[in-house]
């Protein structure tokens, strides 16, 4: 600090004046710590823990000056000055310097290294911090050490990829059955392998030393040809080429005990598919329902007493072991424990698949030793797909109902057995307990992971088609169903238009009436908006399980002055559900009330869209009902989304008409249609949202795919 400079801050502070009186003398900046400099993005280092960088690094440093100098820390300017050193070929010492430009004290400074930096040299460099007047200590100096680095510019090898499991051009077991592969690669430096699968996720696994091999444990989802792509990456981020090891993954292989419970009435044992056939106590009955769309042709009643069993006698699958026990099943009560399927051990059950009862309500439930899974809702006379899973890989017992996992997956410990497996019931000391009272069908036991879309496939059930009607003609006021079935029955106000047949052209043909095309196909019918309707008798789904409606619907008016309903199906005292257009809101709407009865709560999903005003093609409309997983959706043109999605949970049973063109208003009919309606279809079932694209259109869509 100049004597100037001095003498202006003693004279301001003899005179009383207010302001800050700075130090006078310049104190160094300080030292620079290890840990605030950098190699690279890599940590400062030496010794074994040097680090590795593919190309001359750039070197970076915090450098500040002390807060007592002649002013305040965050307006003091330093620069770095640094210093790199190698000893080359030749056995000479080179030397590098760098003085970077001031900046603010603590902020960073860098240095990129030159082009001419050696390969494969160990090269040091330190820094220190200058204020323009003094200089700080080396940050090698003291309790500090020099930072080193290696430029390493030649990249690994290719890995080598093997595995006992899915051998190489090779079609091998299977799909839910982990195989191991291993990754090695003869570079001597390579710290990790990144890999990915047909599909991802991307990996990375780490060798136990450099150089070393690395093992990954994978789980085919698909039965398909697989590669697995993999790069050896060294110590300095240089990466191999890539190695593209391709196997071949076979379906999942059959259960190792499976039961369809569809024997003839009369039976005293169930024939089974693969293990050994079932005995049957008294208290089962063959030969009853199905679940509709299930791949099971009859089922099983079992009536919940101790006669109420069946068994091979022997066990099906070690439950040490990976394994999953599935069935159809439907209780007849929910207010108690009941076990669909267990395996003895001793005096108890190695496993439970079944229903619990507790205080907030009955649950599915999966038990496995200590951990227990459970979830959904079961309900008294519904069918239900259960399947509870031990994955001895992961530790994990996971169950799934109706396709969909539910609860939380448990850690489990189990155990080895060499009991009987049950059907029916579980062993609690020496007698058996907790028995089924119900409907029960196709068990399967695995010894291998079910994968989700085979869960999901297992679970499925086709949609069945109820009616369809393409509303091409009327006869004696009814519109015939395209598979025979029973017609539309029109009402006052309702009308079958049908497309000209005519080939003259209004445009050239003045005495030619303009007559517009139908929706879809030949005719379509038009409602007048004040009487207009059709009727289907009978309720023709089943509102209280899963179902599927599709309706293609033109407005008649740009600006409706009240709501119209399209489709309806009514209980005693109000709808079921109901399609309608809500003008005020510019709205589809779907509304489906949680109970029959008048002002009952309501579930209602939308899509915003204008009205049509009897132009254009119309719109596409379908309503999903999933009962498995309590959803509703509403689709318009094949979409949509989370404002149209709802949740319903306990669908109830309507036994109404279904209702084209009006819905029920109070003690009456009201919200009658002013427009086109074309290609209604019903099933029963819940169609998959891929397929909801091909309702419409004259045809129907691929169910099963």
């Amino acid at each position: 600090m100049t004597a100037v400079c001095c003498a202006a801050v003693i004279a301001a502070a003899g005179a009383g004046l207010s302001g800050t009186a700075y130090a006078a003398e310049n104190l160094p900046p300080v030292q620079p710590l290890v840990q605030d400099l950098t190699t690279g993005s890599k940590a400062c280092a030496s010794g074994e823990d040097r680090p590795y960088v593919s190309t001359p690094p750039t070197l970076r440093a915090v450098l500040n000056d002390p807060e007592e100098d002649n002013q305040p820390a965050e307006a003091n300017l330093v620069k770095g000055e640094f210093e790199a050193w190698w000893t080359d070929v030749a056995g000479s010492e080179q030397r590098r310097t760098y003085t970077s430009y001031e900046t603010l004290s603590g902020s960073p400074q860098q240095w990129r290294m030159p082009e001419d930096v050696p390969a494969n040299t160990v090269v040091s460099w330190h820094v220190r911090a200058n204020d323009g007047t003094t200089t700080s200590a080396w940050s090698s100096e003291g309790d500090g050490h020099v930072c080193e680095f290696v430029v390493d510019d030649v990249s690994p090898d290719r890995p080598v990829v093997t595995s006992p499991d899915y051998p190489e051009d090779e079609i091998s077991d299977g799909v839910g059955v982990y195989g191991s592969f291993t990754m090695d690669s003869p570079s001597p430096d390579v710290v990790e392998y990144r890999y990915n699968f047909i599909g991802g996720p991307y990996g990375t696994a780490r060798p136990d030393e450099p150089g070393g091999p690395a093992t990954i444990r994978f789980l085919p989802l698909e039965g398909r040809p697989d590669y697995l792509s993999v790069r050896a990456v060294d110590r300095s981020g240089r990466s191999s080429p890539t190695t593209t090891y391709w196997f071949r993954v076979k379906d999942g292989r059959a259960p190792v005990a499976h039961w369809k419970l569809d024997d003839p009435a009369g039976s005293t044992g169930a024939a089974a598919e693969a293990g050994t056939a079932a005995r049957a106590g008294s208290g089962v009955t063959f030969g009853g329902p199905a679940p509709r769309g299930a791949d099971t042709g009859a089922t099983a009643a079992l009536n919940g007493s101790s006669h109420a069993y069946l068994t091979p006698g022997v066990p099906a699958v070690d439950t040490a072991g990976t394994f999953a026990v599935s069935a159809w099943v439907r209780p007849a009560q929910t207010d108690r424990t009941m076990t669909v399927a267990s395996q003895d051990a001793g005096g108890t059950a190695a496993f439970r698949l079944g229903l619990t009862s507790r205080d907030s309500g009955p649950a599915w439930s999966f038990a496995l030793g200590d951990a227990h899974v459970s979830g959904g809702a079961p309900e008294t006379g519904e069918w239900a797909h259960l399947l509870g899973l031990y994955d001895e890989e992961t530790g994990t017992a996971r169950l799934y109902v109706n396709g969909h996992a539910v609860g939380t997956g448990a850690e489990a410990t189990p155990t080895g057995t060499s009991g009987a497996f049950q059907i029916g019931r579980a062993r609690s000391g020496d007698q058996y307990h907790a028995r089924w009272h119900g409907d029960l069908g196709d068990v399967r036991v695995h010894d291998r992971v079910v994968v989700p879309a085979e869960v999901a496939d297992m679970a499925y059930r086709t949609p069945e088609l109820l009616g369809h009607w393409s509303l091409e003609t009327a006869t004696d006021g009814a519109s015939p169903e395209r598979t025979d079935g029973a017609p539309l029955r029109l009402g006052d106000g309702a009308a079958i238009h049908r497309s000209p047949s005519s080939t003259c052209i209004p445009d050239l043909d003045p005495d030619c009436a303009y007559v517009p095309p139908a929706l879809v196909g030949d005719g379509h019918l038009t409602l007048d908006g004040g009487t207009g309707h059709a009727v289907a008798e009978g309720p023709v789904v089943d509102t209280g399980d899963s179902f599927t409606l599709g309706v293609v619907v033109r407005l008649a008016d740009a600006e409706p002055a009240h709501p119209m309903t399209v489709l309806s199906q009514a209980g005693e005292h109000t709808d079921a559900f109901k399609v309608r257009y809500e003008p005020s809101q510019h709205q589809w709407q779907l509304v489906m009330p949680e109970r029959d009865e008048p002002g009952a709560p309501e579930t209602v999903v939308s899509h915003i869209e204008p009205a049509d005003g009897g132009e254009g093609s119309g719109h596409r409309l379908a309503v999903v009902y999933d009962d498995a997983t309590d959803t509703v959706k509403l689709f318009l043109d094949g979409y949509t989304n989370d404002r149209a999605t709802g949740t319903v949970p306990n669908g109830w049973r309507s036994s109404g008409a279904l209702q084209i063109g009006r819905g029920q208003v109070g003690d009456g009919w009201g919200e009658y249609l002013h427009g086109d309606v074309d290609e209604v279809q019903a099933y029963a079932g819940a169609l998959k949202d891929s397929r909801i694209g091909g309702l419409g259109w004259g045809t129907n869509p691929c169910l099963e795919c």
